[in-house]
């Protein structure tokens, strides 16, 4: 099954990748965490994406799409893939149909830009393995340590609170015309992300025919 998580910055779709990557056995492909580990290898992809993602603006989509068309070929992801991050733009989910990428369902987790803005105050990433954690909806095990690699959790540049207004302003302006160009295709599964973890996860896998 290939998936595609749709939603504002920090309305989940890190969170609820994770748990529906491990539910379905297939890999989450985040473009933000690939794009943070290249800037943190100071690669040349690196030094181009690091205005972008720190001024809160898109990455340009030639360099998204050719990040995820390598991916997609790799062997974890021969029995479907979960898109977290991508498309974010008409353009770049037209270049994926063109590809040839096919996409069974399309979720997008619905949160208001209030409830956005309170909880990204409370988000912390890990600054290794990029997993995501809420100091107080989902907080490691210890304190500023990630669970996963042992790695310390910090707050990201593009979470503080004028950043956080500036991408809900680029979501609303390019991201949400996806919304009706996966509905026109039958694929738009809208869910709920301003409820507990769980409740979520339940309703995603209920929206997309998987048993809970």
């Amino acid at each position: 099954m290939n998936l595609i998580l749709l939603g504002a910055p920090g309305a989940g779709k890190g969170t609820q990748g994770e748990l529906i990557s491990a539910k379905l056995g297939i890999p989450t492909i985040s473009t933000g965490n690939m794009l943070r580990e290249a800037m943190a290898n100071g690669s040349e992809l690196g030094k181009q994406v690091k205005k972008y993602m720190e001024e809160g603006s898109l990455v340009p989509d030639e360099v998204i799409m050719s990040i995820i068309a390598q991916r997609i070929t790799e062997a974890d992801c021969k029995n479907g893939f979960i898109l977290d991050g991508v498309p974010r733009t008409l353009a770049q989910a037209e270049a994926l149909d063109a590809k040839g990428i096919r996409i069974d369902h399309v979720v997008s987790l619905e949160v208001d830009d209030a409830a956005i803005t309170q909880r990204m105050s409370g988000r912390r990433v890990c600054t290794k393995c990029g997993a995501s954690y809420h100091i107080v909806n989902n907080p490691p095990k210890s304190e500023g340590i990630c669970d996963l690699c042992g790695a310390e959790v910090a707050i990201r540049k593009d979470d503080e609170p004028e950043t956080v207004l500036h991408r809900l302003e680029v979501y609303h302006a390019s991201t949400e015309v996806l919304k009706s160009y996966y509905a026109g295709q039958g694929k738009l599964r809208l869910v709920c992300g301003n409820q507990p973890i769980e409740d979520a996860q339940q309703d995603i896998l209920k929206a997309i025919g998987e048993t809970v």
